[in-house]
């Protein structure tokens, strides 16, 4: 199982955050990628499949509220497994803040980010356990905030 690409996508086609498994894309490539993606996935109705094929990858997405997660994976891969794993990313960002919304995402994009590496490496899931990266976020917080008193009295 190896997921390509994550996209969060608003309902308005604003891209919120984008990850990359893999190098084999060039930025324009990329730029190209997401845009049809975003405008695919947009134009369905919701009671259409959430699984459609996008060139040589599968691609799976779920909308939560106002948010689009959207993630490419190898056509063999399972679609029901790439469900799961978006599911436990956005359970973890909604136990990490606390009900998570738009705006979390927006303006806190550096820890979303710390979770999905949580959660995932190389598109592969490192960690399945939601408490697990929970209290790793909670030690790296308070390893940055220990750095951040020494430093203040220095």
């Amino acid at each position: 199982m190896a997921i390509r690409f994550i996209l969060l996508v608003s309902r308005q086609g604003k891209i919120r955050l984008t990850k990359w498994f893999t190098s084999d894309w060039t930025a324009k490539e990329k730029a190209k990628a997401v845009r049809e993606v975003c405008q695919t996935v947009l134009a369905r109705r919701s009671k259409m499949c959430n699984v459609l094929e996008y060139k040589d990858y599968k691609v799976v997405y779920r909308r939560y509220a106002s948010l689009y997660f959207i993630a490419g994976t190898d056509f063999d891969d399972n679609e029901l497994l790439t469900l799961e794993i978006i599911h436990r990313y956005v359970e973890v960002l909604d136990k990490w803040f606390m009900n998570v919304c738009e705006l979390d995402i927006i303006f806190n994009f550096q820890q979303a980010y710390t979770i999905m590496d949580e959660l995932l490496i190389g598109g592969e899931i490192q960690e399945s356990s939601k408490r697990s990266v929970i209290n790793s976020l909670k030690r790296m917080e308070e390893t940055e905030k220990a750095e951040m008193q020494s430093q203040l009295v220095i």
